[in-house]
């Protein structure tokens, strides 16, 4: 099998719950809102909207805030590039893959600016050997395209086999092997009666790079 590993951005190479946090503390400082507001806010995005516009609807509403729904999303978009973080252990990690022959690539779902806002200002653009950003390309995960943009960015060929690792049960897990990929799910505490579809399951990515350093020794 060819040393290929496809990242998923969100809750996987960036912790983006907890830039979340920080986005909705200033987001309700910004308001004058209380500490409820922003308990509500956390708790609306753990709810799972499927969308942002979703989700900033139901801001919009419950704050009978004056902004459209689009002018919120934008300026959300906007600022989490900002607040998400890569910790360094996980830069070495990637380093150390690309180091021991892996081809590394990104593969994410989200808009064009907000996506490429995080991994160009986080530097992991300068980490990995390509990325593959739905809102850029036009296909999400967990459609079989998106996949192959990244392997082939890498110069790799997607039938040879490879990795997917991820928190999306869906979109990183089963279409990473839909497309014949071994899978690594992150595991953020959902544990789901069918996580065991993984090939593995961990709670930090750190953990899921050592997995691949082992299957290539």
């Amino acid at each position: 099998m060819q040393r290929l590993a496809l990242f998923d951005l969100d809750n996987t190479l960036v912790n983006l719950d907890e830039a979340f946090q920080v986005w909705a503390a200033e987001f309700a400082d910004d308001r004058g809102l209380d500490f409820e507001a922003v308990e509500w806010l956390i708790a609306l995005d753990r709810a799972g909207y499927p969308h942002r516009e979703v989700f900033f609807a139901q801001v919009r509403e419950h704050f009978d805030l004056s902004e459209s729904v689009e002018e919120l999303w934008g300026r959300y978009r906007k600022r989490m590039p900002y607040l998400v973080r890569c910790r360094h252990e996980v830069m070495d990690g990637l380093a150390r893959l690309r180091a021991s022959g892996w081809k590394v690539a990104i593969v994410t779902n989200g808009t064009a600016d907000n996506q490429l806002g995080k991994i160009q200002r986080t530097g992991l653009a300068n980490t990995v050997d390509a990325y593959a950003l739905s809102g850029v390309d036009g296909l999400r995960k967990p459609d079989r395209g998106l996949f192959e943009i990244a392997a082939q960015r890498c110069g790799a060929n997607l039938d040879a086999g490879g990795w997917m690792i991820g928190d999306d049960l869906v979109a990183d897990i089963a279409g990473g092997r839909a497309v014949g990929l071994h899978t690594i799910w992150i595991d953020r505490g959902a544990r789901p009666d069918h996580w065991q579809d993984a090939d593995h399951v961990v709670t930090d990515v750190l953990q899921a790079m050592e997995i691949l350093h082992g299957e290539a020794s």
